[in-house]
């Protein structure tokens, strides 16, 4: 039997989402062990002087606890 664990985290890019999305699961990676899935939940950019300046995602990191 296994249990689960979720945790949230906000990952930044200044390129894209899906590069933060990519730079969030490396991220987790190297704290977790056993990541085993991820939920996108919140995208937003943050604006500076009229033009995108960082691209933000909440991500939701599923894990499975050591035995």
């Amino acid at each position: 039997m296994s249990i689960a664990k979720v945790t949230e985290i906000i990952s930044t890019s200044k390129k894209s989402f899906e590069d933060a999305i990519e730079d969030g699961i490396k991220r987790a990676n190297k704290t977790l062990r056993n990541v085993t899935s991820v939920w996108v939940g919140d995208q937003n950019i943050k604006i500076k002087d009229g033009k995108e300046a960082e691209y933000r995602v909440r991500m939701k990191i599923t894990f499975i606890l050591d035995d």
